[in-house]
């Protein structure tokens, strides 16, 4: 990932055959048996969030860093998908099972695989687990990989109030929990900063994400069409799968989307809604989860503890893909300076 607003990523293809492998998910790749807990590795094993790949979006972002790993390391992942109405218990199985076929390190994706790491990485000691979006699990073979995402919510926030005619925006948010009040808090200070006049119409798709708020395009759709029916000409969505009814409804009315944790506009499967995505407020999950693989299988030092993406590190950023955000000069120079502020503590973005 390259600096802040000039962030820009290849897009990701997804059309991949799914495996059935067991009651705890389905994968891209077959296990023939392997270490267990044996400290050695043969590949990475990656458990996705709700929504599974193909969400153009987080999981997305995770399966580009594990193909990118598999080429640089000369090894083989397999990917499992979440199934509709799992446990915690489901989740554990999912991670043991990828521990004793021999992988590592085994890296669940999203915030609901807090207990199931938790207990996994206790029964393995010897393998390194790497939780996404969560930092509450601590043990000495977890890499808890988190992000500052209010800090690129804050750039969509000038971005949106830069870009309205109507001085009116939108947020929708795909759970109503903390992370996703990170991404709402950074877009509002944002707006505000730069145009006090600016409306910020919110709304949570679901109170928990068993309810469907990641993994719903049509409550996305049906979100967006409200505000925009209210006013709103740019929408931001933090909404895994979700979102993508958000950018349709964006597309179908003429106004802008503002995408999350991918570069939307990149994406092939996003292709013919691109000229509506004005950019995306990325986080690097590919780049966290390249990284953990590489200080396991190369490195021999396995990342632990929290390790946090952000503006300064370039583990968060705005994409550039769009050729009306890239050209528009002022839009550029006042994210520029929204960022210089971010960084030196001029600018406290806040988080709820």
């Amino acid at each position: 990932m390259r600096r802040v607003s000039r962030l820009a990523v290849a897009g990701i293809a997804t059309a991949t055959l799914a495996i059935t492998v067991s009651a705890c998910g389905s994968s891209s790749s077959e296990s023939t048996g392997g270490s267990g807990d044996s400290g050695k590795s043969k590949g990475i094993g990656l458990a996705y969030d709700v929504g599974g790949k193909g969400d153009q979006s987080f999981n997305d972002a995770a399966y580009a860093g594990l193909q990118k790993a598999e080429k640089a390391f000369g090894v083989t992942g397999r990917d499992v998908e979440p199934q509709d109405g799992e446990s915690d218990a489901d989740k554990t199985q999912r991670l043991e099972t990828l521990a004793k076929a021999g992988y590592n390190p085994v890296i669940g994706v999203g915030y609901a695989y807090a207990p199931a790491v938790k207990e996994a990485a206790a029964k393995f000691p010897k393998v390194t687990f790497g939780i996404i979006d969560d930092e509450t699990v601590k043990a000495d073979n977890v890499a808890d990989l988190v992000f500052h995402e209010e800090e690129s919510s804050y750039l969509a926030g000038v971005t949106a109030a830069m870009t309205t005619k109507s001085n009116t925006v939108g947020f929708v948010g795909g759970v109503d929990v903390p992370l996703i009040h990170k991404f709402e808090a950074g877009f509002e200070q944002g707006v505000k900063d730069t145009n006090p006049k600016v409306k910020v119409k919110s709304q949570y798709l679901t109170e928990t994400a068993a309810e469907g708020g990641f993994s719903s395009p049509d409550k996305g759709e049906s979100a967006a069409e409200g505000q925009i029916d209210d006013g709103a000409d740019v929408v931001y969505a933090a909404a895994g799968l979700s979102g993508q009814g958000v950018i349709k409804a964006a597309a179908a009315h003429k106004v802008w989307a503002i995408g999350v944790d991918s570069d939307q506009y990149a994406q092939s499967a996003l292709a013919k809604y691109k000229d509506s995505i004005l950019t995306s407020a990325m986080k690097n999950v590919s780049g966290a989860v390249y990284d953990l693989v590489k200080s396991v299988i190369k490195d021999g030092k396995p990342q632990t503890g929290v390790v946090r993406g952000s503006l300064s590190n370039a583990g968060v950023g705005l994409a550039d893909s769009n050729p009306t955000f890239k050209g528009n000069a002022e839009l550029q120079a006042a994210l520029t300076k929204a960022e210089a502020g971010i960084k030196d503590g001029s600018i406290k973005v806040k988080t709820s």
